[in-house]
């Protein structure tokens, strides 16, 4: 019997992590997403460290420095997020559970709260990037069509209408709200908006503004234009 040789590994291939070090990753990934979004992409390393329990040398070993932290986190929130609107997909029967399951994980997941945050700190036009944001719409168009195609979804709502419902819902309240308390009040609102978002809705109103799709969001700057300067504002 011929001697099995295991297979060469590539030299640019990154070694795969041992579990206690991907347990960290996940504790880092999950704490830098939360305090972006309370402070900003200028958040001290420190505290992000001290949130997810690790010391600040454990997370320069796994992002060597706050662009490549930044730049982890959106893709872990985008690729996240795909893979919940495929598991509602392939795990819910009904189009339309199926459609509110992966709109509430989305919520949990936070995604839509700290990308925004990141946008003028990040290159979103990074290969890494650019391939998890090319997966995502797909993913999310296939559960609008088929809650559609059951009678379930109002035939006026876009794709695009639910990702952008999922970013208002998904950014903090102004004022001293926790935020578990900000959560719980995410997915009430989004108990209500998904009653309206219902073929079934008991007082369907007209859609007024634009029908945005994936591809029109695509054409939108990544960052707000300029204010106009105000006359005399630096007096």
């Amino acid at each position: 019997m011929p001697e099995l040789i295991p297979p060469t590994r590539r030299s640019d291939e990154p070694r795969p992590l041992r579990a206690d070090a991907r347990g960290n990753r996940r504790k880092l990934l999950d704490a830098a997403r939360d305090v972006f979004i309370e402070h900003g992409p200028g958040a001290p390393l420190e505290e992000i460290a001290r949130q997810a329990g690790t010391g600040i040398a454990t997370l320069y070993r796994r992002f060597p420095g706050r662009d490549a932290l930044m730049r982890a986190v959106v893709v872990d929130a985008i690729e996240r997020s795909t893979q919940e609107a495929r598991r509602a997909a392939e795990e819910e029967a009904d189009a339309f559970r199926a459609l509110a399951r992966y709109m509430h994980r989305a919520i949990d997941l936070r995604s839509a709260a700290v990308i925004p945050v990141l946008l003028a700190a990040v290159a979103f036009d990074d290969a890494e990037i650019a391939r998890a944001r090319d997966a995502g719409p797909g993913t999310i168009e296939a559960l609008v069509d088929a809650a559609k195609s059951a009678g379930a979804l109002r035939t006026d709502v876009t794709a695009g209408d639910i990702g952008l419902l999922i970013v208002r819902l998904s950014r903090p309240l102004p004022g001293g709200f926790t935020r578990e308390t900000n959560n719980s009040l995410s997915h009430r609102h989004l108990d209500v908006v998904l009653d309206g978002l219902s073929a079934a809705a008991r007082q369907p109103a007209p859609l007024v503004g634009p029908a945005m799709t994936f591809e029109h969001l695509r054409e939108f700057p990544l960052t707000p234009p300029s204010s106009p300067r105000i006359r005399g504002e630096d007096n």
